[in-house]
């Protein structure tokens, strides 16, 4: 796969907001609950509610957040039609580090970091020369410190096992309330859709909601 260049992070907030989202618009978090709070867009009591079950190293998972989301942002959660929640379903170990050090952002700096993360998927997830947990971690942090969190807290956060529990209980959940085995998933005002599809096929979905 070919390799892109590494981006400054300011520019990859301008990228964010260039394709129409605005971190501080729609990023709707319980910043009280930090790292173990709610990862959302959008307000909470809109019509719909979508949770999407995701892994940040699945391709299907990064096509959907580059190519559709930006339209749903755009057409369904800015005019408060939609409340977007992101849950994490892991697909394997290198997802529940990336999902850890997401979640020990701060909450603004979330959606534009798992953004790049889809962005930039062959870069750390799917390079051949990386082989050992420390090379995946490597090459996580490069990203990590673009969003400014520094080598202490990166390896802080991949050490917290009550913070890699807690994603792994969501898993779980997900396996078990709404008998998830793919990604990406989307539960939809209660009721369960699956794959990475166009946007028109998404939006039949939630007017069915």
């Amino acid at each position: 796969m070919k390799r892109r260049k590494l981006l400054g992070y300011g520019m990859i907030l301008s990228i964010v907001k260039g394709a129409g989202i605005d971190t501080t618009a729609c990023a709707a978090v319980e910043n009280d609950q930090g790292a173990y709070g709610l990862r959302a867009l959008g307000k909470p009591g809109a019509p719909v509610t979508i949770y999407e079950y995701y892994s940040m190293n699945c391709p299907h998972c990064a096509f959907f957040g580059i190519k559709v989301l930006p339209e749903v942002i755009q057409k369904l959660i800015k005019p408060g039609k939609v409340y977007y929640v992101f849950k994490d379903f892991p697909l394997n170990q290198d997802a529940v580090m990336a999902a850890q050090i997401a979640r020990s952002l701060p909450p603004h700096e979330y959606f534009p970091f798992i953004s790049e993360l889809f962005r930039t998927q062959d870069q750390w997830a799917f390079d051949s020369a990386l082989k050992t947990k420390a090379d995946y971690a490597d090459a996580l942090f490069r990203y990590a410190a673009l969003a400014g969190m520094d080598r202490a807290s990166f390896d802080a956060a991949l050490a917290n096992k009550t913070l890699e529990s807690f994603i792994l209980n969501e898993l779980r959940i997900g396996e078990k309330k709404y008998h998830i085995n793919a990604t990406p998933s989307f539960i939809i005002n209660g009721r369960m859709r699956e794959g990475a599809v166009d946007f028109k096929q998404f939006l039949s979905w939630v007017k069915e909601a």
